[in-house]
């Protein structure tokens, strides 16, 4: 071999060692955080669709979980109308997804029209922010057809997405789907408008208004900056079903401040966090229909809180309903035990999980001094520290302290079981921002 060729086919061999080595880069780069792809899109693109810069952290910045088949669906589901879902985002990013959820659907739910903007303003309006429209594409394509009983995730585009601000989401289905798959006490309006006004940034068209989030179950955004996830489970004090619409005053939301506020300081994480809560939501059972509606929190772990976006940490809130709506149920470990098969899932992914003691309802009509019994069982077994690995005393912080058995005056929204707004600040105002740090300890 002459000098010649020798060099030649060194630079050759180095050629392609940095072709791989950028392959591998764009690979890693791609990365969500939690050791798999993020999905990008791939394939053919169409206006506004573009993949993201590699630099930041996909999480969530707003969730809700799958409730049940909207009455009045059953057969034409939302077939020709447009549906504008808004959103409220707990973490800014360069990159946005979204995940549509067709659970309740008896037949594929087939999405021909996708966008996703910021809110012109934070008032619950229609109307979108100037050059912030895009299109959503999945797998590259701006059709998909939702499996009945599935649910996709789209492909990240690039757009950004302002800590705090509204988010414009909206589908448009031409064909009949079956029963719409939605979350009924959203706390905020949504729209609806006649015929495809994906792309429609005025909002004029969307002359209906809707209390409920359809078919849209997640919002994850590239954040640069929160590092992680905070999923809550909960039931309807979760949900917020008292708290003022449109006003993003969910014990939640507030939660989500403090921790944006006080990130990086002391043993505060940085974190979003995401709401998983349901109205009438139990541990235990579920309602009626295949999939049930309003499914047991047992039964929801792994889709609603496991499978979300990057996790960190995991709050859980649930165990009245239980103890409500179930007449018989007189064996508080029966409702502490449900809540450690939660904590052993959450285990198994490493995760940290930190519950609540449940709060007083006397005066509610569902109240008896046995189930009050039971309520305060569960709570010594919590505090002593045998179900979670860290607790947040709601009972404590938010029951009149001449009448532990009640809810303060001033925390009650009026039907002694749901906080007022004042009521869900102090809830988050008493969390420990600190007991979200870490992972998992060994078994409890």
């Amino acid at each position: 071999m002459t000098k010649r060729h020798g060099y030649a086919l060194l630079a050759a061999v180095l050629a392609v060692v940095v072709v791989l080595s950028a392959a591998i880069y764009i690979g890693v780069a791609a990365d969500d955080g939690t050791g798999t792809r993020s999905d990008v899109a791939g394939g053919r693109t169409t206006h506004n669709a573009a993949a993201p810069a590699s630099t930041g952290t996909w999480v969530g910045a707003w969730s809700a979980s799958p409730a049940g088949a909207e009455p009045g669906t059953e057969t034409t589901g939302l077939a020709g109308r447009s549906v504008r879902n808004v959103v409220h985002a707990a973490a800014g990013g360069t990159s946005a997804r979204i995940t549509l959820s067709n659970l309740y659907g008896q037949q594929p739910l087939t999405v021909t029209h996708a966008t996703i903007a910021v809110a012109a303003t934070a008032n619950n309006a229609a109307a979108a922010a100037v050059g912030t429209m895009r299109r959503l594409t999945f797998g590259g394509a701006t059709t998909v057809a939702v499996p009945a009983g599935g649910q996709v995730m789209s492909d990240a585009v690039r757009v950004r997405i302002p800590h705090g601000a509204d988010v414009l989401v909206t589908t448009y289905s031409p064909t009949p789907s079956g029963p719409v798959t939605y979350h009924p006490f959203a706390r905020q309006l949504s729209y609806v408008a006649e015929g495809d006004r994906t792309e429609d940034v005025s909002g004029v068209s969307y002359t209906g208004q809707s209390p409920y989030w359809r078919y849209l179950t997640a919002l994850d955004v590239l954040s640069d900056e929160a590092a992680g996830t905070v999923v809550v489970l909960g039931d309807s004090l979760t949900d917020g079903i008292t708290s003022t619409v449109g006003a993003n005053h969910r014990w939640t939301d507030v939660l989500s401040e403090r921790l944006r506020a006080s990130a990086g300081s002391g043993e505060t994480p940085r974190y979003s966090v995401v709401n998983q809560g349901i109205s009438g939501n139990q541990i235990l059972a579920a309602g009626l229909g295949r999939p049930a509606d309003n499914p047991s929190g047992l039964s929801r772990f792994g889709r609603d809180v496991l499978d979300r976006t990057n996790v960190r940490a995991v709050v859980i809130d649930l165990g009245v309903n239980d103890i409500l709506r179930n007449p018989n149920q007189v064996d508080p470990r029966t409702v502490t035990d449900g809540l450690r098969t939660l904590v052993r899932q959450a285990h198994a992914r490493g995760l940290r999980v930190v519950g609540a003691t449940l709060m007083p309802f006397q005066g509610h009509r569902g109240y008896t001094d046995a189930r009050d019994a039971v309520r305060r069982a569960v709570n010594a077994e919590i505090r002593s520290g045998k179900v979670y690995d860290a607790v947040v005393d709601f009972d404590a912080a938010l029951r009149d302290p001449y009448n532990p058995r009640r809810l303060r005056s001033d925390y009650d929204s009026g039907d002694h079981l749901h906080p007022s707004d004042k009521g869900y600040r102090r809830m988050a105002d008493v969390f420990d921002l600190g007991d979200l740090k870490g992972a998992a300890p060994a078994d409890l």
